[in-house]
């Protein structure tokens, strides 16, 4: 007798209250088994796979792609114990079984996913991510009901609202076994099966599982909002080229092409505005394109922008807003700032990547000058505790640093950056940054930072008064190096300067304690000679 078992969303670390759908990896009607991935989620820190405890056929799905999720809340649920042992022989016949003799198939026995021995409805429990079976997950499969089904017990609905499908699958009453059991077994979730994969999908005029088909042709697209900004601006995205991993199509691919159909546009009408299918641009008045890849659309009867747009707090965009907010509110923050002479640091990195040695960024020698003035300085490498009302001081530097990536600004962590040298820094922040833009952080890699260094010089700016990483308690701003007018052993001379400042929590410290740390971090931007001493 099957058993219907419902998987909620897990809590996946560091207190997330909810994630976005991005992406369904399995459709209703298929068997999973035990600790497969069944959806990909978008959570404040990271994307990541979600594995479902259960093995069996999954029978519902919940929640469209791009919904919002909130943690407990039933994400599948999947009749356990509704696939027989015996489904590779007996499914021989069936549309999907892969089968192509009446000998069975040749991985009989373990591609169904269920578990086995009475272990059916136990699950694994390893229901976060990074934790599950070290076995590969079996081979997926459709169930397609076959003629001379059974009836089905009712089975009752989980509470909420059913994305894919209406019904699940129940237990089969009265089938002898054979063909006649497979297709008893998978009668009700077989047809939810055919229509989920044919149909009714949140992302109106995309595939279920995150790609666009036409004929032969795959289109890889993953966000949902890259969809919806296609959708929206009337543009087609088997057009398209990705210039993401594998040829995936990014939100600046889509925010290029339409600036590119603009162009065509004005110059082909010019300035007159152009209708583009139901959509209406105009060739001035439309802002934010490049932030949020969307255009002002005209009404259906006038076709005049109305030059407002809304972009919803979700998702990584939320989490980051409810930080910075968070951080005011609870951090009594001050900010102090120097100018220092960065020419010989500039040498300095210069003579350092000699031809053989391994290559060190500026910014791993600046992360190595923060680690030095943290030892120097261990009040600002630590936290408050508000409910303790307590001062609580960190013995290991795990260095955060500010990385620009297509999905918006994250933050990826060295870990015990104070025990390693600049190569060593060098090689981990580029392999961090690799993978951020790649969009693979892991929650590790994003979480427990104690020190965040900000290099928004890359910008072109000068200076910063940046907030405070919450819930750590400083974060170092490093302005543009730029030529300029300086004071040289007593003559004036044209020398690279930067603008160093530092935001500090003024419960952890006064500003005796911030300022001794900045000027030591100046005094080594301009010696770096310094930095042996600290050795």
């Amino acid at each position: 007798m099957a058993v219907v078992r419902e998987f909620t969303l897990p809590d996946l670390g560091e207190g997330l209250t909810e994630a976005t759908i991005v992406h369904w990896m399995v459709e209703v009607g298929e068997v999973v088994a035990i600790d497969q991935p069944v959806v990909e989620v978008e959570t404040a820190k990271a994307m990541v796979e979600v594995p479902c405890p259960y093995g069996g056929v999954v029978t519902a799905r919940f929640g469209e792609e791009g919904a919002e999720v909130p943690v407990g809340a039933p994400l599948v649920t999947v009749a356990v114990g509704a696939v027989p042992d015996d489904l590779a022989g007996a499914g021989a016949g069936t549309p999907d079984s892969g089968a192509g003799a009446e000998g069975g198939t040749p991985d009989a026995g373990g591609a169904s996913g269920a578990p086995a021995d009475g272990a059916a409805d136990a699950g694994s429990g390893n229901v976060l991510v990074g934790y599950g079976t070290s076995a590969a997950a079996a081979r997926r499969r459709r169930i397609r009901p076959g003629p001379g089904a059974g009836p089905m017990t009712g089975v009752p609905r989980p509470p909420g609202g059913v994305a894919d499908g209406s019904a699940g699958a129940g237990a089969a009453e009265g089938t002898p076994g054979g063909s006649e059991a497979v297709a008893a077994g998978a009668t009700a979730v077989g047809a939810i099966g055919v229509t989920a994969a044919a149909g009714t999908s949140g992302a109106a005029g995309s595939a279920g599982a995150g790609v666009v088909e036409d004929d032969s042709r795959t289109v890889a697209v993953i966000s949902p909002l890259v969809r919806r900004m296609a959708r929206e601006n009337g543009l087609d995205l088997r057009e398209l080229t990705g210039s993401g991993r594998d040829g995936l199509i990014l939100r600046t691919d889509v925010e290029c092409a339409i600036r590119a159909r603009q162009e065509r546009e004005t110059a082909g009408a010019a300035g007159a505005a152009t209708t583009v299918g139901a959509d209406r641009t105009t060739g001035a008045g439309v802002t934010g394109v490049a932030r949020a890849g969307a255009v002002a659309t005209g009404g259906a009867a006038t076709g005049a922008a109305t030059g407002e747009e809304r972009i919803p707090l979700k998702g990584m965009l939320g989490a980051a807003a409810e930080k910075f907010s968070r951080s005011r509110r609870e951090i009594p923050e001050a900010t102090c700032w120097v100018e220092a002479d960065a020419t010989e640091l500039l040498a300095a990195r210069r003579a350092m990547n000699v031809p053989g040695a391994p290559k060190v960024s500026l910014l791993a020698v600046l992360a190595r000058i923060c680690t030095a003035a943290l030892a120097r300085f261990p009040a600002l490498n630590s936290t408050v505790d508000t409910e303790a009302q307590e001062i609580v001081r960190l013995p290991a530097v795990h260095l955060g640093f500010a990385a620009q990536t297509d999905r918006g600004l994250v933050v990826p962590v060295v870990r015990d950056a104070h025990a390693r040298t600049v190569e060593e820094l060098s090689a981990e922040i580029a392999r961090l940054t690799e993978r951020a833009r790649a969009g693979g952080l892991s929650l590790a890699e994003l979480t427990h930072g104690t020190f965040t260094l900000n290099n928004y010089g890359v910008f072109g700016v000068d200076g910063s008064t940046p907030i405070i990483n919450h819930p750590e308690a400083a974060m170092l701003g490093i302005g543009r190096i730029a030529a300029k007018p300086w004071v040289h052993e007593g003559e004036l001379a044209v020398r690279q300067v930067v603008q160093l400042s530092l935001t500090f929590d003024h419960r952890v410290c006064d500003g005796g304690t911030a300022g001794g740390f900045l000027r030591f971090v100046a005094d080594c931007v301009e010696q770096p000679a310094l930095l042996l001493r600290t050795l």
